[in-house]
């Protein structure tokens, strides 16, 4: 810890008098006194830290948004405050603030999550003057010292996810709809909005009928399914399947991706479209948003509900790998994941190491997405919105489709995925050092 000193003068204004009543009662006619500023010549010593976070000198801020005052005359005593310190992760710290009298709620801040996972535009310093020893003291104050403290209680972690998802869904056109509907000031917008157009009205309605049926009681073989989880299943990223298959929804078993007991834990799709709510970008992403209305075209209330419950599944995946993400963190930091899939997808794709998921775990899981994309467009699936919602080119995600063993068509105007059975995936080279 550096200090420089620095000799300056500071100005103070000094207060005036206090006025007579007779003053009150002319002060129309009496000119107010003006301020007269009385000066200090002060000595500045600034502090700056280049030291670790286990410096304890250095001081820490913290405040309430919810306008709780630790200083209210009413308590007897002050609150209680702890700071703990993660035992693997040194610079990750945890202000909790108790209030003394008796309550279920805390005041808990961090400075690794929500507001401080910012980035920090601005630097921030504290200063005290001392006049009895005409010291300026200025104590730089690093940003991942300032706590949020937001209200925590005893049942928060026990509320309805589908509650948090409602809230979040307005009843309000986006901004890109918008001009993607009424915006052709360029000759570049109005064929995206003609490419939009032709995404939204791709697939028969007649053909989701049977979508139960294709999806249900498929025959797996389960010889080829171990000699395929033996082979290229590890090289290549991706889910379980079946060689043999001869039809594209035999082909990755939809039980061997959504397990029985998962099910009942992707309803909220469903349920918002019961009360009457709209699916927006604000809480799912865009596939989601463009093909919901496929859902109203099934016929069959059982396979409405499957489809509803893939475009569940493709939500939690997607925010689970944004909530990993550095570029995706801020889309997913409020969104709640069902324990048996937070489980299961911490087991399937998560990184012990660290907080980032691993290249080939990412791999993996994108692998899992765009295999249930092929199931919501009956295996002939345009990718573009779905590219935007893993952050990533559809040039990129093209080699993906490949590694599945997907091939590539044409149709108005449009590049479609297809599903081909049985299932023939290409190559997988090496390339050799030099």
């Amino acid at each position: 810890m550096g200090k420089k000193h620095k000799n300056t003068i500071i100005e103070e204004e000094e207060e005036e008098s206090p006025m007579s009543q007779h003053q009150k009662e002319n002060f129309q006619q009496t000119p107010p006194k003006k301020k007269h500023k009385k000066t200090h010549k002060v000595k500045i010593e600034t502090i700056n830290t280049t030291s670790s976070l286990s410096d304890k000198s250095l001081p820490l801020i913290g405040y309430f948004p919810s306008g709780y005052d630790p200083n209210e005359s009413s308590l007897k005593k002050q609150p209680g405050v702890k700071l703990m310190r993660h035992v693997k992760r040194s610079n990750r710290l945890q202000l909790v603030v108790s209030p003394a009298v008796s309550s279920q709620v805390q005041f808990v801040g961090t400075n690794y999550s929500g507001e401080a996972a910012a980035p920090q535009a601005c630097s921030y310093a504290l200063g005290i003057l001392d006049k009895d020893t005409n010291t300026l003291k200025i104590v730089q104050i690093e940003s991942n010292k300032i706590f949020r403290l937001e209200p925590k209680f005893g049942n928060e972690e026990e509320d309805d996810a589908a509650d948090e998802v409602s809230n979040v869904v307005e009843d309000k056109a986006t901004i890109e709809e918008t001009q993607a509907k009424y915006n052709f000031s360029t000759r570049k917008a109005e064929l995206t909005a003609k490419k939009e157009r032709a995404r939204r009205s791709h697939g028969n309605p007649e053909a989701q009928e049977d979508l139960n049926n294709k999806m249900a009681d498929a025959m797996v073989n389960t010889e080829a399914l171990k000699a395929g989880a033996a082979t290229t299943n590890i090289a290549r990223n991706i889910p379980p399947y079946d060689m043999s298959a001869t039809l594209p929804q035999e082909a990755y078993p939809l039980h061997m991706i959504i397990s029985k007991g998962e099910w009942r834990y992707l309803r909220d799709i469903a349920e918002l479209l019961q009360k009457g709510r709209d699916i927006t970008p604000d809480a799912y992403p865009q596939f989601v948003c463009n093909r919901i209305h496929n859902i109203e075209t099934v016929k069959d209330e059982e396979a409405k509900e499957v489809l509803a419950c893939i475009f569940s599944y493709i939500n939690h995946l997607i925010k689970f790998k944004d909530k990993h993400s550095m570029d995706g963190f801020s889309s997913a930091k409020h969104h709640k994941l069902p324990n048996i899939l937070n489980q299961k997808f911490n087991d399937m794709f998560g990184n012990t190491e660290s907080k980032r998921l691993a290249d080939d775990k990412r791999d993996l899981l994108i692998s899992y997405v765009l295999v249930l994309t092929l199931f919501a467009d009956k295996f002939r699936t345009e990718f573009t919105d779905i590219a935007k919602d893993l952050r990533m080119s559809t040039g990129a995600l093209r080699t993906h489709f490949q590694f599945l063993g997907c091939k590539f068509i044409r149709e108005n105007n449009l590049t479609l995925a297809t599903l081909p059975a049985p299932l023939k995936f290409p190559e997988v080279t090496m390339k050799r050092r030099r």
